[in-house]
């Protein structure tokens, strides 16, 4: 048996263990249970493989089997590709869509969990060489954690406070607060709306966070979890039921206007505030104006 057998083997079962830790089936429902979560769990032990045998190989001096780790980033690549894929074909049928900002935030998570799994095992099977299984399992928990902090991204409640308002019609307008929400003319669709509708504010706690929550992939992303977690009152081809999210070009306010099954104020406040804020609509433009001062 070789040397380098324990320390791969322990360096594969940490990264595989790494990736279920990291696979989560959550309201969303996605990834699906069961055969959605095989793939991506036959995808990590691929990955703890590559990572793995990358310490040993660099010992024995052979560095060609290095440049597989090059191969496994392109390979990896189409893993984004393929959440990306199956997202916008099942968001067409979804009431309330996802958008295309919230999908390709969880097409990059997949994508960049693989290559948490290949730097956990990489680091675990080094751990193993130069000290024990104790370095080992020190690199193992080390390793975890830096990947628990990485995979945990920011949520809305960091950057807004939100608030509960009642939706009400002024005529025919919807407005949330002083928000307009949309135009509604039959007396019974704005019974519905007043019956099962659900408004809310969302202030922006500084000057980038305004710019974060004006994005309409973020608005969007907010729409879909309320109403996955909720419900939501509507069907296809009912185009007044549709829940919406305006801004107020004043101050930067954004008045979401949801239609639930389940009318819960608190728990609706819960969900907006967990809702992560996404990447690609994250803006720093108080940053740009710090920089610009000195040109």
């Amino acid at each position: 048996m070789s040397e380098y057998t324990y320390p791969i083997l322990f360096g594969l079962a940490v990264g595989t263990l790494t990736r279920v830790y990291m696979l989560r089936t959550d309201y969303r429902q996605y990834p699906t249970y069961l055969h959605g979560k095989i793939i991506h769990v036959a995808l990590g032990f691929i990955a703890a493989g590559l990572g793995t045998v990358a310490i040993p190989s660099i010992m024995e001096e052979q560095f060609t089997a290095v440049t597989f780790l090059t191969l496994a980033a392109s390979q990896f690549r189409e893993v984004r590709n393929m959440e990306r894929n199956t997202l916008t074909e099942l968001d067409s049928y979804e009431l309330v869509s996802r958008g295309k900002t919230y999908i390709e935030g969880i097409a990059i998570a997949f994508e960049s969990r693989n290559y948490l799994v290949i730097f956990t095992s990489l680091l675990c099977t080094l751990g193993y060489l130069l000290f024990n299984i104790l370095g080992g399992l020190a690199a193992a928990i080390i390793a975890v954690i830096i990947s628990k902090l990485l995979m945990t991204g920011g949520r809305l409640k960091d950057i807004v406070d939100v608030e509960y308002v009642e939706p009400r019609f002024d005529g025919a307008g919807l407005y949330v607060d002083n928000i307009y929400i949309m135009n509604i003319g039959l007396p019974e669709r704005q019974e519905e709306v007043l019956r099962y509708g659900m408004g809310f504010i969302l202030k922006p706690k500084n000057f980038n966070a305004r710019s974060t929550i004006a994005n309409l992939g973020q608005r969007q992303a907010i729409l879909h979890d309320v109403s996955t977690a909720l419900g939501v009152y509507r069907d296809s081809g009912t185009p007044a039921l549709v829940p919406l999210a305006k801004r107020d070009l004043d101050d930067g306010r954004v008045g979401v206007f949801v239609l639930p099954q389940e009318k819960d104020i608190d728990k609706a406040l819960k969900i907006i505030g967990a809702v992560p804020t996404l990447e690609n609509a994250i803006r720093m433009p108080s940053e740009r104006q710090t920089n610009g001062k000195g040109s």
